[in-house]
């Protein structure tokens, strides 16, 4: 599949769903916010084949479908098409789902009960690198963080810097509202958030937000100085 990092126009999206009354409520939200639908798909399996032929920029995946299911379809995705971006869109927001989606490799999780806003949002936010978590269920994603897992401390592994930057990261903090608080340009924090995901051997963001609580990192009070000098970020 391509990588195509594309970075002009309008996000494109593939909206996966067995319901074709969603679909077409989504394509509508998202043409209502010049958001361009390229695909659906009504299972999993329908999925992974429009994203070969299609090339979008985001999958918005429902989980419980005929056939090859949601959480099943995202995994093959991760690795068949990492450069797309998966936010899975369901009614049912228990464990099994959540952690189901996340280890699958989803940069978002919304329910459908979202408002069209909250919708839009994540879809710009992924495109952008960022990840996206309903706020119903973050609160369940950080306690599971919090347990120990007997893992070794990955923060001396970076650098001053980065772990200022992972420590943004873990505060909510976007790469444009990083940038304006390292005052340096939103490629530089790209690159560093490129980084620290690298180093801490982890996809996304969420999984960065989730490796800073099991660290002990989030919880902490840190003094992120702006930029100084090139030599030092």
């Amino acid at each position: 599949m391509a990588e195509s990092g594309r970075t002009w126009g309008p996000p494109r999206v593939v909206i996966v769903d067995d319901q074709p009354m969603m679909r077409i409520a989504l394509r509508t939200i998202l043409d209502a916010h010049g958001i361009e639908v390229c695909g659906e798909a009504g299972d999993g399996e329908q999925a992974v084949a429009v994203v070969r032929t299609r090339d979008p920029d985001v999958v918005l995946m429902d989980v419980r479908m005929p056939g090859r299911d949601g959480i099943a379809a995202t995994a093959e995705l991760t690795v068949q098409a990492p450069s797309v971006r998966v936010i899975v869109l369901t009614t049912f927001d228990d464990d099994e789902v959540l952690f189901g989606a996340l280890d699958a490799g989803a940069s978002g999780f919304l329910l459908k009960n979202s408002r069209p806003e909250a919708l839009v949002h994540a879809v710009y936010a992924v495109v952008a690198g960022d990840a996206v978590l309903d706020p119903a269920v973050t609160a369940r994603v950080m306690r599971r963080a919090e347990r120990p897992t007997g893992a070794p401390n990955v923060a001396q592994r970076l650098t001053d810097r980065e772990l200022d930057v992972w420590w943004l990261i873990a505060q909510g903090f976007s790469n444009a509202e990083i940038a304006a608080r390292l005052r340096v340009t939103e490629a530089t924090v790209k690159t560093h958030v490129s980084r620290v995901l690298t180093k801490l051997g982890v996809r996304d963001r969420v999984q960065a937000v989730i490796a800073a609580y099991r660290n002990g990192l989030a919880t902490t009070t840190r003094h992120v100085a702006p930029h100084r000098d090139p030599a030092h970020d």
